[in-house]
């Protein structure tokens, strides 16, 4: 199955089916555009399969947009995944993959949902760097950075960060000392959390601090990162970077 799409001036989009048979739509998803130009394609397919009920239809999301809005933070503000997994369900795929969601809620929220593991990003990561200590950036990644380990005979340290008087104290709990260490997490906005536990690392004796994020934003560049850490791993799946300090695997489908 084949299909085209045109973006008008105005930002609109509009799909055409040139090929017909069962539906892959693969998408970065890390924009409202991206959900719009899915919800066409299954439009226009839904029209030309009316009568072939056994076709299939699958929807992956590489870097799903609102996905660490997974809650309704304060009071009389929206919850900003709900509408997005709403949009999603009302296209009615009959599978949608999303690669390594921020949290299960997700998937809850999004029907036919399965998740697309990251693993082996994380496995050449640290095949590279030469069997480095994973470490967990916090008690909510522990869960998936564990399972990570478990599959490499791998070294964890967890880590943990509180706030006190607005400052952040990071504790590690493991002995780092002379070791590589490679911080595993999901995505990265600014990246500030992730130069505060290397630098908290490089105190504990880490010969070596890299770090592995699927979800790759760095909306504030690099310039602090690179005071702390010695090199990014990422995907392309929320955008292309170009930098010396960035090793990004490119994701097939996009």
């Amino acid at each position: 199955m084949t299909y085209e799409i045109k973006t008008f001036k105005d930002r609109q989009v509009a799909a055409k089916i040139v090929k017909n048979g069962d539906l892959h739509v693969k998408l970065r998803g890390n924009s409202y555009e991206d959900l719009f130009k899915a919800a066409a394609i299954k439009e226009a397919w839904d029209a030309e399969n009316a009568m072939h009920k056994t076709r299939v239809a699958q929807l992956t999301l590489f870097c799903l947009i609102g996905q660490r809005s997974d809650r309704r933070f304060n009071k009389g503000e929206s919850f900003d995944l709900k509408v997005i997994c709403k949009f999603i369900n009302d296209m009615n795929f009959d599978k949608v993959t999303i690669l390594h969601p921020h949290s299960p809620i997700s998937l809850a929220l999004i029907n036919n949902a399965e998740k697309l593991s990251h693993f082996q990003y994380v496995e050449k990561t640290f095949n590279q760097i030469g069997n480095p200590v994973l470490v967990s950036p916090d008690a909510g990644a522990y869960k998936t950075t564990h399972e990570i380990a478990e599959q490499l005979n791998a070294d964890l340290v967890p880590s943990n960060k509180v706030r006190v008087n607005g400052k952040p104290i990071i504790s590690i709990q493991g002995d780092v000392k002379g070791k590589s260490c490679l911080i595993v997490d999901d995505l990265a906005d600014g990246g500030r959390t992730f130069k505060f536990l290397a630098e908290a690392l490089k105190q504990q004796g880490a010969s070596k601090v890299c770090l592995y994020v699927t979800h790759a934003q760095f909306n504030y560049g690099f310039k602090e990162l690179k005071e702390t850490i010695d090199h990014v791993y990422c995907t392309n799946s929320y955008k292309e970077i170009e930098d010396d300090f960035v090793t990004q695997y490119k994701i097939e489908g996009i």
